[in-house]
């Protein structure tokens, strides 16, 4: 059956190699950030505070991997969480989200267990990076397959370099690794507050340092390309080996 699908990869191409376009869209991002405009969409009711790219890309990675199982480090108000289980929902599979933070606040666990959506929903309060928690990770894990993972909690270098390490065993090939913020590299330091993650201690430094050691992972640049405004440039990875 001949293949329809509209979308051109040298037009994709060909978008990012224009300077004027990266450009133009570099300071549409970087403009709107001054305004905190990735919190202004909800998924199904929560917050999912996102670039709408981004949340179009996930979909269309959950869409083409089926993960069983969606570990995301991060929760905030939940509408991650949510957005994967919807997900999930529609792949009709018994797929699992489960979502870590460190503080997890009492009004935010009380709206997330009382959606729709939460029957597919398990939450870890602790650090992502903790002995305890990633104990519970790995058994909750076990015999799931496929495993997609997001990475979009504590933004440091150093942490994000932990995750990537822990966390990167539990992804199948196949599936991503995706880590979200990246964009911070690549930010003024003004637009940034009291944060200690900035430029050369960011998600983006910890993917490129992560990528050195490891030929399991690739950047999934047309994926990237393709949205034009993202916080995750770079990275989307893929797991192309066992």
């Amino acid at each position: 059956m001949q293949n329809h699908d509209p979308q051109d990869p040298s037009k994709i191409a060909q978008m990012a190699a224009d300077r004027e376009v990266q450009q133009f869209a570099r300071n549409l991002f970087l403009g709107s950030c001054r305004y905190n405009y990735s919190y202004n969409f909800k998924w199904l009711g929560r917050p999912i505070i996102q670039y709408p790219q981004d949340i179009m890309a996930m979909q269309e990675i959950i869409w083409q991997v089926k993960p069983r199982l969606i570990i995301e480090t991060g929760i905030a108000h939940g509408g991650s969480l949510i957005f994967s289980s919807s997900m999930l929902e529609l792949l009709g599979s018994d797929g699992q989200v489960l979502g870590i933070d460190l503080d997890i606040r009492p009004h935010n666990r009380v709206e997330i267990e009382k959606h729709p959506m939460a029957k597919r929903i398990t939450m870890l309060e602790g650090s992502s990076i903790s002995d305890s928690i990633l104990e519970q990770v790995r058994e909750f894990a076990r015999g799931k397959n496929p495993v997609l993972v997001a990475l979009d909690s504590n933004h440091t270098h150093e942490h994000v370099l932990q995750e990537l390490e822990l966390y990167a065993p539990l992804v199948t090939k196949g599936s991503y690794l995706v880590v979200f913020d990246t964009v911070i590299e690549d930010m003024p330091d003004e637009l940034l507050g009291s944060r200690p993650w900035r430029k050369g201690n960011s998600p983006k430094t910890a993917v490129h340092e992560f990528l050195r050691t490891t030929d399991r992972f690739v950047m999934d640049k047309e994926l990237e390309n393709k949205l034009l405004l993202t916080v995750a440039p770079d990275g989307y990875l893929k797991c192309v080996k066992d």
